[in-house]
């Protein structure tokens, strides 16, 4: 378990605000809401292999989701593609150079992994609830089988109407790894390990939780909140929480990546920063970041099809600190 901070400097305010603000990560287990992050960790490499070549994410639909929502989940993946625009073509900050970032992890490897290349794969729908309105951790990895296993990320998306174990509670989202049992010819069956993320949508049961800076925070400084980049709360919400989730699968999918603490509930690149998305971020402040002129929202990368997007820091390994696109 990670180290709870000593200094008997910082308020119990600030103290919760940081609880509240970060991505809860779970390979087979919760990370607790008690858990504190350092301000600048050093994320040790645990010598396993990181997620390389060429990746489909695979989005999996849970509950019922307007087209409007698919496409702003759907444009920030593409975002990620070094098949977009070049990137000295596309607007700047672009949602592309914030995934950069992890390349560097690739580079430390002892192993000199190739680098991940990420592309928008299938998109499943399960607008009937096939599994009921209130999922297990068990059922979201079946949720997550579903999707093609072989050289992919299966995503699982579960609407706001849809309770899952831990949400809210312990976790915004989670990522981990599965074993899928493929039975062959002759052969008892073959053992596939398959990269899985859920995120659910917090816009109606936890917004100052997991949708924080587009919702007021449950605890800490009420400061107004920041207009959403998509106009949608929820949607916006689960970028952030993807992004994080994503980074997180690029450099520890099988759990001997790249973190710090405990193997069950490790400190990654996308949650080693929380609440951070802008250069002077503290504390109830997100940082300085960009504003669009005619609708008012606050963001900090430029994605495909004219998308705007709030993204977290990630931590740079190069640099022992956390980096930000503004």
């Amino acid at each position: 378990m990670l180290k709870m901070a000593s200094s008997s400097s910082v308020s119990l305010l600030l103290l919760q605000l940081l609880l509240v603000v970060s991505l809860f990560h779970v390979s087979s287990a919760g990370r607790r809401l008690t858990e504190l992050v350092q301000e600048q960790p050093l994320l040790q490499y645990h010598k396993g292999s990181l997620l390389s070549g060429q990746i489909s994410v695979n989005l999996i639909w849970y509950g019922k989701f307007k087209q409007s929502q698919h496409a702003i989940i759907s444009d920030f993946i593409s975002s990620l593609s070094t098949t977009s625009p070049p990137l000295n073509t596309q607007p700047q900050p672009s949602v592309l150079t914030w995934w950069k970032t992890t390349e560097k992890y690739y580079h430390l490897s002892s192993k000199k992994q190739s680098s991940l290349s990420l592309h928008l794969g299938k998109q499943l729908l399960d607008e009937n609830y096939s599994l009921g309105k209130s999922l297990t951790s068990k059922q979201l990895v079946q949720l997550a089988a579903r999707g093609d296993h072989r050289n992919a990320i299966n995503v699982v998306l579960t609407a706001s109407d849809v309770a899952v174990e831990g949400f809210c509670v312990s976790r915004c989202g989670t990522h981990g790894s599965s074993l899928e049992h493929h039975h062959m010819k002759n052969v008892r069956y073959k053992k596939h390990k398959f990269a899985y993320i859920w995120v659910g949508n917090s816009e109606t049961q936890c917004p100052g939780q997991c949708a924080w800076p587009f919702h007021q925070p449950i605890y800490g400084t009420q400061s107004s909140p920041l207009v959403a980049p998509n106009n949608d709360v929820g949607l916006d919400g689960m970028v952030i929480n993807l992004a994080s989730l994503l980074a997180g699968t690029a450099t520890n999918p099988f759990g001997n990546g790249y973190y710090q603490g405990s193997a069950e509930a490790p400190l990654e690149a996308g949650s080693a920063c929380p609440g951070i998305y802008g250069k002077g971020a503290y504390p109830g402040y997100a940082g300085e970041l960009l504003v669009d002129s005619t609708t008012g929202a606050s963001y900090n990368a430029h994605g495909v099809n004219g998308r705007k997007y709030m993204l977290p820091a990630l931590y740079d390994p190069t640099t022992s600190s956390c980096s930000t696109l503004v």
